[in-house]
């Protein structure tokens, strides 16, 4: 018996090739989207067996928001990841956010096919040896996190942390030109540059990121304005 299953990626192509394949193999998909602030919400209203959920930065602060919202809502949908060869810290995130399994973005459709599967049957769906790395990391009390804030600084430049900061504090572009003294184009450009460097979607989730990483106060601490 087929799966019902919902497939959420960031690129709109790979999530339409894969729910298409996913169909031609007898599983009921609901639908495929490119992920939005309302994505785990369209799941959670669908309320699939499993989501196949696309992320293309899993070691990014908050990439797995909506794995833990879905399993908050909807503790029965079986989330499995989609992702780059993650880190272990990658790995152990997804799986504290409640997700049932990880699938590199270059699985074959037969592996793919197998973890929704597994997924669905209350299983692990990851590779043993990337499942012990998890548990180990998430489990050692010795572990360091990562300096998230410090990693953020070093790949803005010190314009883009000033935009960042006036993001923040909820200048719209025309504030931040005026107050930058550069053109309006120029400012919208370096605000669009920080949140691709970020990888969040919108100015509330970069102000977001910044005051959950502690951005902003280093920001502060190193005089960057």
């Amino acid at each position: 018996m087929g799966v019902r299953l919902m497939v959420v990626d960031d690129h709109r192509l790979l999530a339409e090739a894969l729910a298409s394949a996913l169909k031609l193999r007898g599983h009921r998909v609901l639908a495929s989207a490119a992920p939005a602030a309302g994505a785990a919400d369209l799941v959670i209203a669908r309320a699939p067996e499993v989501c196949l959920l696309g992320t293309a930065a899993p070691a990014e602060p908050g990439a797995f928001d909506p794995v833990a919202k879905i399993k908050r809502e909807r503790p029965q949908v079986a989330v499995v990841v989609l992702g780059p060869v993650p880190s272990p810290r990658g790995i152990a995130a997804a799986f504290a956010a409640g997700a049932s399994g990880y699938v590199r973005h270059d699985e074959r459709i037969e592996g793919v096919e197998r973890a929704i599967l597994k997924a669905r049957s209350g299983e692990s769906a990851v590779s043993p040896a990337l499942l012990q790395e998890a548990f180990t990391e998430l489990l050692d009390p010795t572990a360091q996190p990562d300096d998230e804030a410090q990693r953020l600084l070093r790949v803005l430049t010190p314009r883009e942390v000033e935009v960042l900061v006036r993001v923040a504090d909820g200048e719209d572009t025309r504030v931040i030109a005026s107050g930058m003294r550069i053109a309006p184009s120029t400012a919208r450009t370096h605000v669009q540059r920080v949140l691709m460097k970020l990888g969040v979607g919108s100015r509330l989730e970069a102000a977001a990121l910044a005051a959950r990483t502690g951005l902003l106060d280093r920001a502060g601490d190193r005089g960057a304005l």
